[in-house]
């Protein structure tokens, strides 16, 4: 029997080999449908007598993503339908649609015939879920396969089984560890933790499975046996004194009680496990339904999921333009950047040449990659022929003729006008006339650049983040003249390096920038009231920024912060900047020799490891200070956040930034802006636009012009307007429909 998702093949032994292949989807995901057909699969094996169990597959590479969360805006939307005609019985609904999952899997795991996962590839989330709830479970032992619970990182939590079978199979912190921070295991660590029973040769995956079943595999879970026991102990146990508190306190440490969903977790294992299974299911389908209309939930499923499938996916792709097939691509400049675009060009199977002024310095830049990929075969993250592959697709050069055959070169070298000038005229010589030029640079604008370019219509900005190989962020800047097609090449080369693009139009510090050196900036406007150093940067972590803005300035490097302000003076003028910021930056590195990380001083000391880096005791000797009680953690958190939300206000004001989904992911892959708020603008739309201008009035009398809010966000507020609202991303999908 087959369908458009299944398939079923019963052989010899009984055994029926279910294979979930989505004909219409990349990677398989739990839909409405297919978990409809999966209810109609249970009863149908129960009732064959010739069916005497079940293995469940992928025909696909990767096993499954888990749940399709467009799911939950279905649910909420059904909510919000149901609230209207009956308010009593909204919440009911909800309930029974979130339990929906869950209590199929309970369906299967108690059928009275056994059921065993083969697990070929990634499986995370509810397929995992789908994969616990079986009587087995078999991984393929590869390296591509990756098994997790990652809910937690789109703002919500495992919920169909989740937080009530892992801490069943494993010790209660280890299923913590795992559920709150989303991180995924090996099949070796996921054997050794006791969530699968065996890892196997990828080819004898199936057969292992079966075989499960042959040799008697009891259709029964361990928690349904008479005289189960806790891997962990019970809750109320010497293990459980040692663990609960510590973990409430750990999850504090690490959220700020930021994120409804982590702590949703916590309360549902440890409830949960002092009740039966089926008991325990009805918990966390509570806790579920409650999290999933928190507004932190709602934000980051529409940011961290929808928002980031859809830009990774081309949303802001030119139609009409053939997709790029790259043969090679030509990096020019062969330094920390430009090694680092180097490798991730590699790593994903595009041959590319490194060109820098000589060999030496070329080769220097190539054997970054070479120390990623020692590293990367040591963790076990790539195997030694995979690394050797990459690195023979990276040749090296100092010949910009090179590069004739290029499909698109990226100017990584310094950044100054004139060297960009010079390198721009001389690669132009070369390159096809049809050939994608880009550069990247951070603060450099692109139409300035571009007239360098004697076909400015090709070229673009290419903003990569710093390390390269770790952010997944990647701004891609239009000058005027920039064409439809060489939007469309940079979005096809950022897809095939597997990051994510936000395109930006043209303007000094771009958008991310902008941002970040709000955030810094307002940093140094508190060191100047006398606001103590260490509560400037607890103050920002606990509004959710993963690092403190001093911190932050130190791994950009002070000397680098001087050198943006004295270029802000030179073109915009001494107004442009603030006397105290150009003082305290000027004394940090030109008196006290203070540069940030990188000379291992800055506004933090690093000695030697193990230590740990400390704020500089003298940093507070530099400033009268303020008694500690006198200042509010509140407000300091407001002013962080909303300093980045108002810039990035005046970038869709100023029109640099036009899709707000591009604002939020750009400022939450860019620099770690608070994820649970979705995203600045998301930020603001969750707040409502009048209350953010009302708290920004207090804090602008209070703190200064830079919480002046802009006109577009006061037009919004007296009219009621969200960003979302105003700025539609759908609208022309809507009026199209």
């Amino acid at each position: 029997m087959s369908n458009e998702i299944y398939t079923v093949d019963v052989d010899g032994d009984g055994i029926a080999l279910v294979t979930w292949d989505m004909t219409d989807r990349s990677m398989n995901v739990f839909t409405q449908a297919a978990l409809e057909q999966l209810d109609e699969l249970v009863d149908r094996f129960v009732a064959d007598d010739n069916v005497k169990g079940v293995v469940f597959t992928s025909g696909k590479q990767t096993f499954s993503g888990g749940a399709d969360l467009t799911m939950m805006k279905t649910m909420l939307a059904g909510m919000a339908e149901e609230q209207r005609k009956d308010p009593d019985n909204a919440q009911k609904v909800l309930f029974e649609q979130v339990g929906r999952m869950s209590w199929l899997y309970r369906k299967i795991e108690t059928c009275g015939k056994p059921w065993v996962s083969a697990i070929n590839g990634v499986c995370m989330g509810g397929a995992f879920e789908l994969s616990l709830a079986c009587h087995g479970r078999v991984v393929a032992d590869s390296p591509s396969v990756k098994l997790a619970l990652p809910e937690v990182k789109v703002g919500i939590f495992p919920g169909a089984g989740g937080t009530q079978r892992v801490p069943r199979l494993t010790n209660a912190q280890d299923a913590l560890q795992m559920m709150t921070t989303g991180q995924s295991l090996t099949p070796a660590r996921a054997k050794a933790m006791g969530l699968v029973h065996e890892v196997v040769e990828p080819k004898k995956l199936v057969s292992a499975a079966k075989a499960m079943i042959k040799n008697g595999l009891k259709p029964i879970q361990p928690w349904d046996e008479k005289g189960f026991k806790l891997p962990g102990g019970k809750i109320w146990s010497a293990q459980g004194s040692q663990l609960w508190p510590a973990a409430s306190a750990i999850l504090r440490r690490e959220t700020q009680d930021n994120y409804p969903a982590a702590k949703a977790i916590l309360q549902s294992v440890f409830e949960g496990l002092q009740v039966p299974f089926d008991t325990g299911l009805k918990i966390e389908q509570r806790y579920f339904s409650h999290i999933l209309q928190t507004t932190e939930a709602q934000a980051m499923i529409r940011s961290l999921f929808v928002s980031l499938q859809e830009l990774n996916k081309g949303a802001r792709r030119p139609e009409g333009v053939k997709p790029t097939k790259f043969r090679k691509i030509g990096v020019v400049g062969a330094g920390f950047m430009g090694a680092g675009i180097a490798y991730v060009t590699a790593k994903a199977g595009i041959p590319v040449v490194l060109i820098d002024r000589d060999i030496e310095a070329a080769e220097k830049g190539k054997s970054y990659s070479e120390d990623l990929v020692k590293k990367g075969v040591q963790k076990g993250k790539t195997t030694k022929e995979a690394g050797e592959k990459l690195l023979s697709l990276i040749s090296t050069s100092t010949d910009h003729a090179d590069l004739a055959d290029a499909d698109l070169v990226i100017e990584a070298v310094f950044e100054d006008r004139d060297v960009k000038k010079a390198v721009t005229e001389s690669i132009e010589a070369q390159i096809r006339p049809t050939t994608v030029y880009a550069s990247n640079t951070s603060t450099l604008p692109i139409t300035g650049l571009a007239k360098n370019s004697k076909r400015p219509k090709n070229f673009i900005g290419i903003h990569f983040f710093s390390p390269v190989d770790k952010m997944m962020l990647v701004e891609i800047i239009l000058g005027r003249k920039t064409s439809d097609k060489a939007l469309a090449v940079a979005l096809d080369y950022v897809a095939a390096i597997k990051k994510t693009p936000i395109v930006v139009n043209d303007t000094r510090g771009f958008f991310v920038n902008r941002c970040v050196l709000r955030y810094m900036n307002e940093s140094y406007n508190m060191l100047a009231e006398g606001v103590p150093p260490a509560m400037i940067e607890n103050s920002a972590k606990m509004a959710g920024m993963p690092v403190g803005p001093l911190s932050l300035n130190d791994e950009v490097a002070i000397d680098l912060s001087l050198k943006i302000i004295r270029a802000t003076i030179a073109d915009l003028g001494e107004k442009a900047v603030d006397p105290r910021h150009l003082e305290l930056v000027e004394r940090m590195v030109e008196k006290e020799g203070r540069l940030g990380r990188k000379n291992g001083k800055g506004f933090y000391d690093y000695p030697a490891k193990p230590a740990k880096k400390h704020l500089w005791p003298e940093l507070k000797t530099l400033y009268p200070q303020l008694p500690a009680e006198k200042v509010s953690v509140q407000e300091l958190k407001n002013r962080f956040l909303a300093v980045i939300a108002l810039e990035a206000v005046r970038t869709v004001e100023e029109g640099i930034v036009t899709d707000p989904r591009e604002a939020d992911i750009g400022t939450i892959l860019g620099f770690g802006f608070a994820p649970y708020t979705g995203g600045a603008l998301s930020y603001i739309d969750a707040m409502g636009a009048q209350a953010f201008v009302d708290m920004c009035k207090v804090l602008a009398r209070k703190y200064g012009k830079q919480f002046k809010a802009p006109k577009l966000l006061v037009e919004m507020a007296e009219k009621g307007e969200t960003f979302y609202g105003r700025f539609d991303p759908y609208k022309d999908e809507k009026e199209a429909a």
